[in-house]
């Protein structure tokens, strides 16, 4: 191990160890590639790259440029930097390219709790406005949800509904106490905070005798919903309206859910106090929330630190844009959100069901 002073220090400076110094530098220019790599994925989904290759198998930059009618040398280039990151295999003597099968699955299929696309792109829409968040972090402001490029709206549908396809129906409502058999027999509904609708018209095709309200401070976002709903067959039983969380629309609902919202409202108490107030005296209001521990040091893995970016970079901005501005923060912990919903008005709290990616939580008078 070699070790040299630190420059620019004097006294009992320590030394350092450039053994550990190259060391990190080079798992920095990992960084780099891995952040360079988030464009890459952006570009392999949206030109049909992963989708061809998975349906082709092995291939060569000119078969794929000329599939997906592109330009060979950027498949070429992609090609390479996907195979040194491990996204594909190369095999030198044919000089083909193949994505293996479970990368395929987390690449192309878009049901699969796995799919990763929408991660990416939720990502580079969110760096995408950095400059911004930069401006808000020296004045203490805000930067809104509703101002982020479209790539941050549609990748955070496509990043959590292949969560909520695979556990919303078959795991997380049968969780809560009774909530089934009243959304079989016919209830009340409102998702707060709904954005392009995915829960709300996953919920409305499994229960058709139970009546949904989605809504959304956004209004292009709900938008978007009205015509998901609309392709779904589902409009006799969903409407989705333009409100916050404080203008909850309605009352004597059996069931409010909020997923992956909560923490990004600015005033996340007004919002339990709304939805006390528009709760039936036994009804029920699950909250689904990102995955996160009470410490920080629960939060200190691959799962938290990505949260944690998307909170500084996305989610705490938001907040702030709001009035209060109480930056719960994506990796806030089921403590905080207990203590949310005990000034809220609520005396009954559990956690019910959890993945990877997401905690869920239920809420009662």
């Amino acid at each position: 191990m070699s070790t040299q002073t630190s420059p620019g220090t004097t006294g009992q400076a320590p030394a350092l160890d450039m053994d550990a110094l190259m060391a990190f530098v080079l798992r920095a220019v990992d960084e780099v590639g891995a952040t360079l790599n988030a464009g890459l994925v952006v570009l392999g989904d949206k030109l049909g790259y992963y989708r061809d290759l998975a349906a082709q198998g092995p291939t060569t930059p000119a078969e794929l440029a000329e599939r997906t009618g592109t330009a060979e040398p950027y498949a070429r280039e992609w090609l390479n930097a996907q195979a040194a990151g491990g996204y594909v295999t190369y095999d030198p003597p044919s000089g083909r390219y193949t994505l293996p099968p479970e990368q395929a699955v987390a690449l192309t299929v878009e049901d699969s709790p796995a799919f990763l696309p929408g991660l990416f792109q939720l990502a580079l829409g969110t760096t995408h406005d950095l400059d911004h968040v930069l401006d808000a972090a020296r004045s203490g402001g805000g930067y809104g949800w509703h101002e982020h490029v479209t790539d941050v709206h549609v990748g955070c549908e496509r990043f959590f509904r292949p969560s909520y396809h695979a556990h919303l129906v078959a795991e997380w409502l049968p969780a809560l106490d009774g909530v089934v058999d009243k959304l079989e027999r016919g209830a009340l509904v409102a998702d707060v905070g709904c954005g392009h609708g995915a829960s709300t018209v996953l919920m409305a095709q499994a229960f058709p005798r139970s009546r949904f309200v989605g809504s959304d401070y956004h209004p292009e976002s709900v938008a978007v919903a009205r015509q998901r709903a609309a392709d779904a067959g589902v409009e006799d039983r969903v409407r989705f309206e333009v409100a916050s969380a404080q203008e909850l629309p309605g009352s004597g609902f059996d069931l409010v859910t909020m997923f992956d919202c909560l923490h990004d409202m600015g005033d996340p108490v007004g919002a339990a106090e709304q939805v006390r107030r528009a709760l039936a005296p036994d009804g029920t209001w699950m909250v689904v929330e990102p995955m996160a521990g009470d410490r920080v040091e629960d939060n200190l893995h691959p799962v938290g630190r990505a949260y944690y970016g998307f909170s500084t970079l996305l989610c705490t901005p938001a907040s702030l844009s709001q009035d209060v501005g109480l930056a719960l923060g994506t990796q806030a912990g089921p403590a905080r959100i207990r203590d949310v919903a005990t000034a809220g008005g609520f005396g009954r709290f559990a956690s019910v069901a959890e993945t990877p990616f997401n905690r869920v939580l239920e809420i009662r008078p």
